[in-house]
């Protein structure tokens, strides 16, 4: 970063700036995830939808996924069907279950995981340092009181 555009950040933002500061701020961090999970071959959509399914921790139907992440079940059922031509998820039998199977027909492959984890540590990592000196605990704080 040039020496100019380090001095515009240290002036401190007016109160009715808040909003726009914090609107760049996410589009950054977006963006370097996005670029991030790009060079294993994802896209945010595959990650939200893979991050999602993982957390659930318990079977899910494809019609319960859509609900639970505000999507129809028509977007739903086509990134399921591209995560499985990537080979992340399989079909399965309804009848299966497992901590890896969304219950809906579809089971994780045992690399999905760990394929993107890396991916999104460096991108996590990338953002720790740009805090670095700001407390994480106070900026999580005040993050989380917007809602």
């Amino acid at each position: 970063m040039n020496k100019r555009a380090s001095r515009l950040r240290e002036v401190p933002a007016a109160p009715d700036e808040t909003m726009f500061l914090l609107m760049h701020a996410a589009g950054t961090v977006e963006k370097r995830l996005e670029d991030a999970l790009g060079t294993v071959g994802l896209s945010l959509a595959k990650f939200g939808a893979l991050t999602f399914l993982v957390r659930a921790g318990e079977p899910l139907s494809l019609s319960e996924c859509a609900a639970k992440m505000t999507c129809v079940r028509s977007n739903i059922t086509q990134l399921v069907d591209r995560l499985e031509s990537d080979g992340l998820v399989r079909r399965v039998d309804h009848s299966f279950r497992s901590p890896w199977c969304d219950g809906g027909g579809h089971s994780f492959g045992n690399r999905a995981p760990g394929r993107w984890r890396q991916a999104v540590d460096r991108s996590q990592a990338s953002v720790r340092e740009t805090l670095s000196g700001i407390d994480r605990g106070e900026l999580a704080r005040v993050l989380s009181a917007i809602k």
